[in-house]
């Protein structure tokens, strides 16, 4: 029995949707347990893109998913997934998939103050998505949020909506300068999705107790990417959960000594999307060529993502928070065609090497750089499917990526497809 994390190592987009889809095929139960809506995975399944906001990759493969506690849901969004995903003859009826009790609402106010405050913040933005994830996570903390088990009982409901609704139009109005919104509309509106979403309402905890118990295997997806985390990513320009593997435990339910592998998504190059310090940035023709090549735009926001060399201080970063015990590499294929390739090792600051990743974002920003340099491949690597039939610049990549960080490379994509991967070592 199995029991395996799937977490980001960089700033996000590093190709989780895939990875997920990918080892679905041998779990049981796939699991969301952060974030919301911002987060967007991609798939690409015999030549059909499926983008998913908030149900587990895993239900291209027809396994049981579940949302669990620990992540925000705009019930909207669900339902338009929902569909989405019906339309294109995927099975999602609550057989299929169940949402936590104790997972919270992304409410009409929370989209509301997100915007006002960005648009109130002009330059100084953090470059959120503008969906309401942060204003929600911030009323879990402050405990005024609300949760689908108090979205079933509509007296608990409302007395909850109208008790906050006034503080927060007050917000609106006075601080923000925005629009209000009407308690009636709310109700009615949020009536039809209780109605709707309640056959899929359970408690997760419980369901996942069940499968462990029956030797199930469980796959957990996070979202977001480590170097978000709202405590170990580049605070502010972080997302407002945190995406390191040891929450998956916290937002879904269960112990630590259940988990029984933890694997973390690397692209073979860097992107980052908003704001905020990037070491390995590049702002040249090689950095334009990764990003058209890559199609490194946002699956959520549809955003240009800044494209730069890969960076080991960030992974090492990633490897001790995460407890790592394998790598996916992602997008090996899009370094294809470039003559000599770059390897950030270590950072130069005031005079003196860094080696760990700054907390200090004035730190972070000021440091240069200290790159190996490495022979590329010109070589199409799509269509091999074992690492031996790599080219050996190619290899010579991965194994110092594997020296780098101390962590062996268990996946490698070199395609957007399903099968367009190498399996060396199938953590489950």
């Amino acid at each position: 029995m199995s029991n395996v994390v799937i977490v980001g190592t960089q700033w996000g987009d590093e190709g989780k949707g895939k990875i997920v889809d990918l080892l679905s095929e041998f779990a049981d139960i796939v699991v969301r347990f952060q974030g919301g809506n911002n987060a967007g995975h991609t798939m690409v399944v015999n030549g059909k893109q499926f983008i998913s906001h908030l149900v587990p990759s895993g239900i291209l493969q027809k396994k049981i998913c579940l949302i669990g506690n620990g992540v925000v849901v705009d019930p909207a969004v669900l339902l338009e997934e929902i569909d989405y995903l019906n339309s294109k003859g995927i099975d999602i009826g609550p057989e299929k998939l169940r949402i936590s009790e104790k997972a919270h609402i992304i409410m009409p106010y929370h989209k509301q103050v997100d915007l006002a405050r960005e648009k109130m913040n002009g330059d100084k933005k953090i470059g959120t998505t503008g969906r309401g994830i942060g204003p929600s996570y911030e009323d879990k903390a402050t405990r005024r949020g609300i949760r689908f088990v108090e979205l079933l009982d509509s007296e608990v409901f409302s007395e909850r909506v109208d008790i906050i609704l006034k503080e927060k139009n007050f917000y609106l109005k006075n601080y923000l300068s925005s629009d209000t919104l009407d308690f009636n509309e709310i109700i009615d509106l949020y009536k039809n999705y209780s109605k709707k979403l309640a056959p899929y309402i359970t408690n997760i905890s419980i369901v996942i107790d069940e499968a462990i118990k029956a030797g199930k295997q469980i796959l957990f997806e996070g979202a977001q990417g480590t170097h978000l985390d709202i405590d170990h990513g580049t605070y502010p320009y972080v997302t407002s959960s945190n995406t390191v593997s040891g929450n998956a435990c916290c937002g879904a339910g269960i112990g630590p000594k259940e988990i029984t592998g933890v694997i973390g998504i690397v692209k073979a190059y860097t992107t980052r999307v908003g704001q905020g310090p990037f070491p390995a940035e590049l702002f040249d023709a090689t950095g334009d060529k990764i990003q058209k090549n890559g199609a490194e735009f946002g699956a959520t926001t549809g955003r240009k993502r800044r494209c730069g060399w890969l960076d080991t201080v960030m992974l090492r970063n990633s490897v001790r928070l995460n407890g790592l015990t394998g790598l996916a590499v992602t997008k090996l294929d899009v370094l294809g065609g470039i003559k000599s390739l770059n390897i950030c090792t270590g950072y130069e600051y005031d005079g003196s090497i860094i080696h760990d990743f700054p907390a200090n974002l004035k730190v972070l920003a000021a440091c240069k750089p200290i790159y190996e340099t490495m022979l590329g491949w010109s070589e199409d690597i799509s269509s091999i499917r074992k690492i031996e039939g790599l080219p050996q610049n190619t290899r010579n990549y991965l194994s110092r990526i594997e020296e780098l960080i101390k962590t062996p490379v268990n996946i490698v994509s070199v395609g957007p497809g399903r099968d367009e991967t190498i399996v060396i070592n199938n953590p489950f």
